[in-house]
């Protein structure tokens, strides 16, 4: 297969409410700007109550199904430090994996039904070469939104993906209105350079 024809796969993960979804679309609507071939599927069940959000995103010259078999994704971008925890195994072994260093403690937690794990970052490098940790809230403050982690996080994922920032920058222009455009433009710009 030549390379051109490759399928890449990016997963992301997180709770309810940490735009995770908007993200996926945003990156979606990267890809098909930039010219290529799209399938996305997410599952958001209990997402507002503080349930586990994924999306798969694919992109290529021709996708043909939304969501990627375990082994083949290439990215992971976890919006919540335990989420990245739960999707290693659709990792392949040279996977870039993006993690922001937020922890939400799940209802179990909470409870004291269970423990929330320690160096979770430090578990993931062992078997993972490339593991980028990333306070994006700090990155969303500085920007001037607290809620424009998601923004934060493409901005450090667009280093991993050979999109011109051109596209980038009008695909967030057209996902963000007016009053929330700045701060996010910024907290993408912050988080590209983080």
């Amino acid at each position: 297969m030549k390379k051109d024809e490759k399928t890449t796969n990016i997963f992301l993960s997180g709770v309810g409410g940490q735009g995770a979804i908007l993200a996926s679309n945003i990156l979606g609507e990267v890809f098909i700007k930039a010219g290529y071939d799209v399938k996305k599927a997410e599952v958001h069940g209990m997402a507002q109550r503080g349930g586990c959000v994924t999306s798969h995103v694919r992109y290529g010259r021709r996708v043909h199904s939304p969501i990627a078999k375990k082994g083949d994704v290439e990215i992971l971008v976890s919006f919540e430090k335990l989420e990245a925890l739960r999707y290693l195994d659709y990792l392949n072994q040279d996977a870039v994996i993006i993690i922001n260093e937020e922890e939400i403690y799940p209802p179990s937690v909470n409870l004291g039904d269970a423990k929330y794990p320690d160096h979770i970052g430090e578990t993931i490098s062992r078997h993972f070469k490339t593991v980028k940790m990333i306070d994006a809230q700090a990155i969303a403050r500085e920007a001037g939104n607290a809620r424009a982690v998601n923004t934060a996080l493409l901005g450090v994922l667009s280093n991993s993906l050979s999109i011109k920032s051109d596209v980038w920058e009008k695909v967030l222009r057209e996902a963000f209105p007016e009053k929330a455009l700045k701060a996010n433009l910024k907290a993408f710009q912050l988080g590209r350079a983080a």
